[in-house]
C-alpha cells in the first residue's frame, strides 16, 4: 500500500479564504471510463502535519460510482466506516488511511467534508496544518496511480487545512478525453475528401 508522504513545507502558513465555523465541504467527480473494467484500487488519507497539527475532522459522503468496490477495506489509524456508506477521519495519529480494491466504472464521486476547532477555531499556534489525499491505482496492491498528473505521490485530490483555519484544494486528476480534432482539423479533413472523390470520379470519368 502506497504511504502519504506529505510536501510540509506546502502546509506551512498556507492560506486560501477565511476560517468557516460551519463544514468546509468540496464536491469530487472524476471520468475514470480510460480504465473502465480496470481491476484497481481506492486510496483516502488524512494526515496531521508535524508537531500534532490542530485538531480537525473528515467526512468521505455519497460515494457514489458505476463501478464496483471489492474485498475487505483496510483501515488504519482514525479513520471509520464502509465506502458506500460514510467515512470519517479524525488527525490525531500520524497515518489514517481507508484502502479498498475497486473495479473501475466510467466515472466516480463523493464529498469531502472536513471541520473541527483547526477549521472553526486555529489556535493561532500550529505552524502546520493537516492534508487530505485521494489516489486511484490501476491495481490492486497500490503501487501504480493513473488519472493524476502528479508524477511524485500519485495524488488525484488534495485538500490542505492549513494553520489558519483556510482550505486549500489541488486537482491534480486527468480524466478521459478522447481526443477532438480541431476545427483547422476537420477543415483539412473535408478538404482532402473532396480531393480524393474528384480524383476518384475524373478515373472513372476516363475509364
Amino acid at each position: 500500500m502506497k504511504r502519504l508522504h506529505l510536501f510540509l513545507a506546502s502546509l506551512l502558513f498556507c492560506s486560501s479564504g477565511i476560517a468557516s465555523a460551519s463544514p468546509v465541504t468540496y464536491d469530487i467527480t472524476i471520468n475514470t471510463s480510460s480504465i473502465a473494467g480496470t481491476a484497481g484500487s481506492l486510496d483516502f488519507n488524512f494526515i496531521p502535519g508535524m508537531n500534532q497539527a490542530q485538531v480537525a475532522s473528515l467526512q468521505i459522503l455519497g460515494f457514489t460510482s458505476d463501478g464496483t468496490l471489492a474485498g475487505t477495506p483496510a483501515l488504519t489509524g482514525d479513520v471509520s466506516g464502509t465506502l458506500p456508506s460514510t467515512l470519517t477521519f479524525d488527525n490525531e495519529t500520524g497515518y489514517n488511511d481507508y484502502f479498498e480494491d475497486f473495479t473501475y466504472g466510467s466515472t466516480l464521486s463523493f464529498d469531502v467534508s472536513l471541520y473541527g476547532p483547526a477549521l472553526s477555531s486555529p489556535n493561532g499556534v500550529s505552524a502546520f496544518g493537516s492534508a487530505f489525499a485521494f489516489s486511484m491505482f490501476s491495481d490492486a496492491a497500490g503501487t501504480i496511480p493513473v488519472l493524476t498528473s502528479d508524477t511524485n505521490d500519485g495524488f488525484a485530490i488534495l485538500v490542505n487545512v492549513n494553520p489558519n483555519g483556510t482550505t486549500t484544494l489541488t486537482d491534480l486528476s486527468t480524466p478521459d478525453t478522447s481526443p477532438v480534432p480541431e476545427p483547422s482539423s476537420f477543415l483539412l479533413l473535408g478538404t482532402g475528401m473532396v480531393f480524393a472523390l474528384g480524383a476518384l470520379r475524373s478515373r472513372l470519368m476516363r475509364c
